[in-house]
């Protein structure tokens, strides 16, 4: 239990001791995307939210994703995109966000996104406030879940008459798949060596 009370400090220890992996976009060709990987303490076991986005958007229309989205010209930095974004689509106050620190950037699969993701630590209980036009619902999935062994890594996933390889986790009927199931096996594969993530471990 003692591991789990400890786990953000853990986290932000092992992420402020290394580089995140950069994708270079010297030629802007792609655009840009912050996104906040929430983490937060329910009972027992810490949980990563993400979002259900409804089909009014243009890009990834029903998916399950995390809060964020484009940069603005106003965004200082793709930090600041990924806290502005949170509190606009889920209601969450930037400084009720702990930034643990920043992983590895990844590319979207059915669109040009290079996406820059941050772990951040939230209150939990929340008093979200839900945008309805981006956003049909909120997912809980514990952190465990994302176990190496839990993912289905290279299997084929069916999007828009589209095959993809993608890894994709299945948590109570909702798959997670795409950017950000890689963001998430990128996530574990940082601290799982260094952390208990299996089922039954505390």
């Amino acid at each position: 239990m003692e591991n789990q009370k400890n786990l953000p400090q853990a986290i932000k220890e092992i992420l402020s001791a290394r580089t995140p992996n950069r994708i270079p976009d010297e030629k802007c060709l792609y655009k840009h995307a912050g996104v906040l990987v929430p983490i937060f303490r329910q009972g027992g076991d810490y949980m990563i939210l993400f979002t259900k986005r409804t089909n009014n958007l243009e890009h990834h229309k029903g998916q399950i994703s995390f809060p964020g989205g484009s940069v603005d010209e106003e965004d200082n930095s793709v930090r600041d995109t990924a806290l502005r974004e949170a509190r606009e689509e889920i209601g969450l106050l930037k400084e009720d966000v702990e930034i643990l620190g920043r992983i590895d950037d990844t590319m979207t699969v059915v669109s040009d996104f290079i996406v820059h993701p941050f772990v951040g630590l939230i209150p939990y209980p929340y008093d979200f406030t839900i945008n309805t036009d981006e956003v049909a619902r909120l997912i809980k999935v514990p952190l465990k879940a994302f176990h190496p062994e839990n993912s289905g890594k290279g299997a084929s996933f069916e999007f828009e008459g589209k095959n993809y390889r993608t890894p994709t986790y299945e948590y109570d009927g909702d798959v997670i798949w795409g950017a950000t199931a890689r963001i998430m096996e990128i996530f574990v594969n940082i601290i799982g060596h260094k952390l208990p993530l299996r089922e039954g471990h505390k």
